[in-house]
């Protein structure tokens, strides 16, 4: 077997595995959110469907694989079925320059715990994510339908608004580390963390909230707002296409979890614990990462009611827009001055 077979396979393979990784975290994310709002809610939660309501999300699947799948007679047909498919892939397929871990030994196969390493990595990250929205813009615009059409307007305003002060927080990293690769910026925090610097403290400040609007969850989630538009830009959707809406948002959750976790919070790395058992705790620490900011995403939505959209676009606009523009270029400074902290050395 040639060098280039060799690294299609093992590519081929470990992205199976991350696909197969993120729909069943997605499913069981559904789970953890239903507990934990019923625990901050003094309530009992799913318990009758499996130990402890283990096989609810089992249940739940089955429910809408059996769900009539209905398609409104003025859709436009090929654009409404492909919606959702738009909204899952980047989704799934964003992870893929993150690093999950070290190089570990699996029996005598040398291989590093990630899919891809390019020194573009948070340009891939920013062009996938973006693509997200025209499946939700379409999904609003192909179902004839007005209160799914102002859902799908409202989240491509919320994309661009938020997208951009996303996009100038992660150049802290970049700035501080000196690399726009994903691997690097993990590797650099092996020590210190860029949330404890006082320019990485804010860029992550400001990444942690608008990760909250880019995956349309609370207090930002207005192009699905039942007040006043039903349901928003999925009006129209039942079946298992309704399911692939959700199941994109919950994954998109956990995708932008590791991303935050890498970018500021050291990615895999816990202080050399990551080197215990030859490198396969990496994961671990990963995961526990992501789980965190999972527990944050489902904590503020028992916790905040949802914002009224102009002052959700003038918070965007007014507020996070200049502070992660002047983070930068105070960032830019310290950099150009050498006035930084050790890390950016590495």
């Amino acid at each position: 077997m040639n060098q280039l077979t060799t690294f299609a396979l093992d590519a081929l393979v470990k992205s199976a595995i991350v696909a197969f990784a993120l729909t069943t975290g997605f499913a069981y994310t559904t789970l953890l959110e239903r507990r934990f709002i019923a625990l901050i809610q003094q309530r009992i939660g799913p318990n009758r469907t499996g130990p402890q309501g283990v096989f609810q999300p089992a249940a739940d699947a089955v429910k809408l694989i059996f769900k009539e799948d209905i398609i409104p007679t003025g859709a436009d047909k090929p654009v409404f079925s492909i919606a959702p498919a738009i909204t899952a892939v980047p989704a799934l397929i964003v992870l893929a320059v993150v690093p999950l871990g070290g190089e570990v030994n699996l029996f005598g196969y040398k291989t590093v715990l990630g899919i891809a390493d390019i020194n573009v990595g948070l340009l891939y990250i920013m062009a996938v994510t973006s693509i997200a929205v025209y499946g939700i813009t379409l999904a609003g615009w192909a179902s004839n339908n007005k209160y799914a059409m102002i859902g799908g307007l409202r989240s491509t305003a919320q994309m661009l608004s938020y997208e951009i002060a996303m996009g100038l927080s992660m150049l802290a990293p970049v700035m501080l580390v000196g690399s726009m690769s994903i691997t690097q910026i993990v590797d650099a925090q092996a020590s210190t963390w860029l949330i404890f610097t006082p320019t990485g403290f804010i860029a992550a400040v400001i990444f942690i909230i608008t990760m909250f609007a880019e995956t349309n969850r609370a207090p930002f989630d207005l192009p699905e707002a039942e007040q006043e538009l039903t349901a928003g830009y999925f009006t129209e959707y039942s079946g298992m296409r309704f399911g692939a809406f959700f199941m994109a948002e919950y994954i998109k959750m956990i995708a932008v979890s590791a991303i935050a976790a890498s970018l500021f919070l050291g990615g895999y790395h816990l202080f050399g614990v990551e080197n215990l058992l030859n490198g396969w705790v990496a994961p671990i620490i990963l995961l526990g990462k992501i789980f965190v900011f999972l527990l944050l995403y489902i904590w503020v939505r028992a916790t905040l009611p949802r914002m009224r959209y102009d002052r959700l676009m003038g918070f965007g606009w007014k507020v996070l827009l200049p502070i992660s523009l002047a983070n930068a270029c105070v960032t830019a400074v310290l950099v150009a001055f050498n006035w930084i902290p050790a890390i950016a050395s590495k």
